[in-house]
């Protein structure tokens, strides 16, 4: 159990009118060394470089991965920095920039990588499909969708990154429409990874390159551009969401949560932000219990976390005090608990609706359940990552991660979450404990370490954004230039079961499981056993050791023993089968007894 550290932290209040100005973009000016352009570039090249680090320290082949990490950070500095260059004829950055990128002009927004990083970040293979999955390509190439949202009226709308802007596909007609946006500055891209609907008609997404929110009127077709109150640190609003009349924005690098007032014009927008208390950190995603606490991360990779609760009701309601000078303890409206072991890059954040806190960790294949009335904090794992998503073609991966990367909670008590470089789509069963994987059937190969780069069954596509809407999960691809949608109301051509929930082992015992295989047809095709645990790796033999047998078609016996140095403790065993498109698991409880 976790214990509470409340009261210990100092928190600070921010609270202000933030107007927007006649200037597109109302940020504070560079030095008058370096143009706005530039500094936006290197802003987002000192956040790429610190993602490198975070993402790739838990890696047995960190030095190389951290090494490719940062040559594709490097090559994106220099291509944007010889694309200033060329932008305002600064000699410099095209002597130093530019001599040794080759582009050939497209007229399109390819236009904004070199040639030989197109395939990268542009993709461009067809669209695919599955049993589960269907594609849908872009028109125009190389748009970067990112973050996406399902309106009340079916319409899918998604922000293409590379060129700020927005878009609405028509899941009846399979039409796109692209709405351009006379305010983006030519050959400027950015990261939108927040977007919400409001009940004005209105989409609302947050854009990481300006420091700002954009509200596109789906009915009149206009653009707003809304300035984030920036930060010492540098601020990076990331994901965003619209509870009421408050639009809730964290802001990833500047370590805060803002609350913007709906109610108020938009000329004249109330907002207070609440400062986080760790020092250099990242603030994560944040999510609202029944009780209209606010539940969000504040952490250091590899160092320190905490998940913060933060009564809003009860804030609101003490407010008035302010307004006659006097001093609100804003520790007091907090509960703080430290991350559990394990939990060291908290991106996504749900709660459902037993007000549980759900929350992945992108470092590794965990996820993680608060329980707020026992204060307590338990571990989940998701598959292992099949091979044709990390390619392993020079064998240095000795252990692939999927990094779980967003999250959201729907109304049938499931978990929904993406996994990075698996390449896959989740559907976590919330009480009965059962996952389910859907691979998504574009990859791009120049995201892993696969063999023949020509080959499009080895890679990730880069699924970065969802929405999850009745039984469909509508979600983008970063690097392949498409949108999906996973159609979880489908049978599955399997399911599966255990003889037992629980098992408990001494150190040095074996039990047996017996999975069974409930096939819906008689021709499901080839199958494969997956297992993961999470108890610790961290031995030269893992806590557990599992092996299996197929003992017929539809049964596979499952062996799990403990080592003689196991840590004692209650861990997830998730046993499970898959095929080319789906992987399909339940857990099992183990308890090593001391």
């Amino acid at each position: 159990m976790k214990q509470k550290t409340k009261g210990i932290l100092a928190f600070a209040f921010l609270g202000g009118i933030l107007l927007t100005s006649t200037v597109l973009f109302a940020i504070a000016p560079p030095a008058a060394t370096m143009t706005m352009e530039e500094k936006e570039v290197l802003d987002r090249f000192d956040f790429m470089m610190n993602a490198c680090v975070e993402r790739t320290s838990d890696l047995e082949n960190n030095e190389q991965a951290l090494t490719a990490c940062q040559e594709v950070a490097t090559q994106d500095r220099n291509s944007s920095l010889c694309d200033v260059g060329q932008k305002i004829g600064e000699q410099m950055l095209i002597d130093n920039y530019c001599t040794e990128l080759s582009s050939t002009m497209t007229g399109t927004p390819m236009d904004n990588f070199p040639d030989d990083q197109r395939a990268t970040f542009c993709g461009g293979s067809d669209a695919k499909s599955t049993s589960y999955v269907q594609e849908y390509k872009i028109p125009t190439l190389c748009t970067q969708p990112l973050a996406i949202k399902v309106a009340p009226d079916g319409n899918v709308w998604f922000v293409e990154s590379n060129v700020g802007q927005i878009a609405k596909f028509d899941p009846i007609s399979e039409k796109f429409t692209e709405f351009e946006n006379d305010m983006w500055p030519e050959g400027a891209r950015t990261m939108s990874w927040g977007m919400d609907y409001s009940s004005d008609g209105t989409m609302w997404y947050t854009d990481g390159s300006f420091d700002t929110l954009w509200r596109f009127d789906t009915i009149g077709e206009t653009y707003d551009a809304v300035s984030f109150p920036p930060s010492e640190e540098g601020s990076l609003p990331q994901k965003l969401a619209i509870r009421g009349s408050n639009i809730i924005v964290n802001d990833f690098t500047g370590s805060k949560i803002t609350f913007f007032d709906l109610a108020q014009n938009i000329d004249d927008l109330t907002y207070s932000s609440i400062v986080a208390p760790i020092p250099n950190s990242f603030t994560g995603d944040f999510g609202v219990d029944s009780k209209n606490n606010l539940w969000y991360t504040n952490w250091v990779p590899d160092t320190t976390g905490l998940l913060l609760k933060f009564n809003i009701e009860q804030y609101k309601q003490d407010s008035y005090l302010a307004s006659t000078g006097i001093d609100i303890p804003l520790e007091n409206y907090f509960d703080v608990y430290d991350f559990p072991d394990d939990l060291n890059t908290a991106n996504g954040l749900s709660v459902d609706e037993n007000d549980n806190v759900w929350i992945v960790d992108t470092s590794s294949s965990f996820f993680f359940k608060f329980d707020p009335n026992g204060e307590e904090f338990t571990k989940f794992v998701t598959s292992t990552p099949q091979k044709s998503a990390y390619g392993n073609s020079t064998g240095i991966i000795k252990t692939p991660i999927s990094r779980p990367y967003w999250t959201e909670t729907d109304m049938n008590g499931n978990l929904i979450f993406n996994e990075q470089t698996s390449n896959q789509l989740a559907v976590f069963d919330i009480d009965n404990e059962r996952l389910i994987e859907y691979m998504v059937p574009s990859k791009n190969p120049n995201w892993a370490d696969c063999e023949d780069k020509s080959k499009s069954n080895c890679g990730v596509a880069q699924i970065f954004g969802f929405d999850v809407i009745d039984d469909k999960i509508w979600f983008t691809e970063w690097a392949e230039n498409k949108i999906g949608v996973v159609d979880t109301g489908k049978s599955l051509p399997f399911t599966v079961n255990t003889n037992v929930e629980s098992i408990n082992l001494k150190k040095g015992e074996t039990e047996t499981i017996s999975l069974s295989i409930n096939p819906s047809s008689s021709n499901i095709g080839d199958i494969n056993f997956n297992f993961a645990h999470t108890a610790s790796t961290v031995t030269k033999s893992s806590d557990l050791l599992i092996s299996h047998d197929f003992n017929s078609s539809n049964e596979i016996i499952v062996s799990i023993t403990a080592s003689q140095i196991a840590l004692s403790g209650d861990y997830k065993l998730l046993l499970g089968v898959f095929n080319s498109e789906v992987n399909v698991s339940k857990y099992v409880d183990v308890i090593i007894e001391p």
